[in-house]
């Protein structure tokens, strides 16, 4: 999916889901530099269906920026749990992989229940 930038750079999304471990590490390696060879702009990384993500899977994010940021791109991650914010802070990997604001779905209000009647 790609999406076009106020300065007229191409951004792309790629979406992931499932459980991002060290057994999909070279696919997701594959496919987010498949994205940087191909665009001009940011690589929007979508793990908002990601169950679990491991330290190897996001060494390899933090690289890919790095190599995006010599190219003044970026690899940026949507949609990240609390869990996974945990997990970048914890690491003090925060600071190597920049993430978009986490925008919490809101429970769709509940009618209230019908009254009781009295018996």
């Amino acid at each position: 999916m790609e999406h076009a930038s106020e300065d007229g750079s191409l951004s792309t999304a790629l979406e992931l889901s499932g459980a991002l471990d060290v057994r999909r590490t070279a696919d997701v390696r594959a496919a987010v530099y498949a994205e940087l060879t191909r665009g001009t702009g940011d690589v929007i990384v979508d793990i908002s269906r990601v169950d679990s993500i491991d330290m190897t899977t996001l060494k390899m994010i933090a690289v890919a920026n790095r190599v995006a940021e010599r190219q003044a791109r970026r690899v940026v991650l949507r949609g990240a749990s609390p869990g996974v914010r945990r997990m970048l802070h914890l690491s003090h990997m925060r600071w190597m992989i920049p993430v978009e604001p986490y925008d919490a779905v809101v429970a769709p209000p509940q009618e209230p229940p019908p009254p009781r009647s009295a018996v």
